[in-house]
């Protein structure tokens, strides 16, 4: 099997491809021939060592993919050869609460990841894919998507009127705003690029802000709101853009921290949380129930991922270093086959 691992240290140059044996699912196991994965900031930081500085190497990285089934081992029941999957981020997390085991069985890492020809997985770690979905933009769904709706509708009890706070336009934001307007939400997203938000209009956010040309956005979510405040903030930005967050929100509202983009460790404003009766909520992706009741709504409303560009497989480097930059809107997917 091709795939590309992590070796020798971290960085994008010590990210190689290379050649493995070929897997053999043994007993409640299946191997998926991936035909496309998908990038993540969690990505990008593992192979450049900063989600976790000690994880073992060599890695396969990624954590999102999609592929066909084309054998299983004994006693599997959940899927078949021929069928179309996605893996499950946390490999052990099937519903209910969070675990150490959870925690420890992602795919990416701790595990190896999709950034491969093939995986080999346990049937329950693999959920269908929506059958309105080609294999790139299913590969966008089980981390992203998963996060999005975790936040808003599994965590969060998104209902119809509420006022969401989206910050920026990558994979998690385009998603959470794709899902509010599903649950009949108003959105307000934040962007340095009024193109983005030109962009983000079009897929039905209601109202835009400029960061850059307004940089107390905190303020200008809670004008557009009479003064009350959003509902829920759907945080990616971390330490660098709690605070700001947490005076965007409503007395009683909801933050949801998905992302450190902007550093993972700052100093927590403690009094805002508790004189405003805040919800701070950290966001674990999700399970695999979060993830097909994920489905069930994109296929009932016919809702396609955003997909900004595909790379080949053999311009692996590439793809990260286009994330990395910023430029995209949506999600960057690499094409396996």
């Amino acid at each position: 099997m091709k795939a590309y691992e992590i070796r020798d240290g971290f960085g994008l140059d010590k990210l190689v491809p290379c050649e493995r044996a070929e897997p053999v699912p043994g007993p409640y196991q299946v191997r998926v021939r991936v035909k496309a994965t998908s990038l993540n900031y969690r990505d990008l930081m593992m192979v450049e060592g900063r989600y976790n500085p000690k994880q073992k190497l060599p890695l396969v990285p990624n954590s999102d993919g999609a592929g066909v089934v084309d054998a299983v081992g004994p006693g599997v029941t959940r899927v078949k050869a021929g069928d179309r999957v996605m893996g499950l981020f946390s490999q052990a997390w099937l519903g209910g609460e969070p675990s150490r085991a959870a925690q420890t069985s992602t795919l990416g890492g701790a595990l190896d990841g999709a950034l491969a020809d093939t995986m080999v997985l346990h049937e329950d770690g693999v959920v269908h894919t929506p059958p309105h979905l080609s294999d790139e933009e299913a590969a966008t769904l089980p981390c992203a998507a998963v996060t999005a709706w975790s936040a808003l509708v599994t965590q969060g009890g998104l209902k119809a009127g509420d006022t969401v706070l989206l910050q920026g336009t990558g994979g998690v934001s385009i998603f959470a705003l794709q899902i509010a307007r599903m649950m009949g939400a108003r959105v307000i997203l934040t962007s340095s690029r009024d193109d983005k938000l030109e962009r983000a209009r079009a897929l039905g956010a209601h109202e835009g802000i400029n960061y850059v040309k307004t940089p107390d956005w905190d303020k200008a979510a809670r004008a557009l709101t009479g003064g009350t405040g959003v509902d829920h903030v759907v945080e990616v930005g971390g330490a660098g853009t709690l605070e700001k967050s947490l005076k965007a929100v409503r007395v009683g509202g909801t933050v949801s921290v998905i992302g450190v983009l902007s550093g993972g460790s700052g100093t927590v404003p403690v009094t805002p949380i508790l004189m405003g009766n805040l919800r701070v909520q950290g966001v674990l992706v999700g399970h695999r129930q979060s993830f097909e009741a994920l489905n069930r709504a994109l296929t009932l409303h016919g809702t396609r991922p955003v997909v900004d560009r595909v790379f080949p497989f053999t311009e692996a480097r590439a793809a990260f270093e286009y994330l990395k930059s910023g430029a995209h809107f949506g999600k960057v997917v690499i094409r396996v086959d």
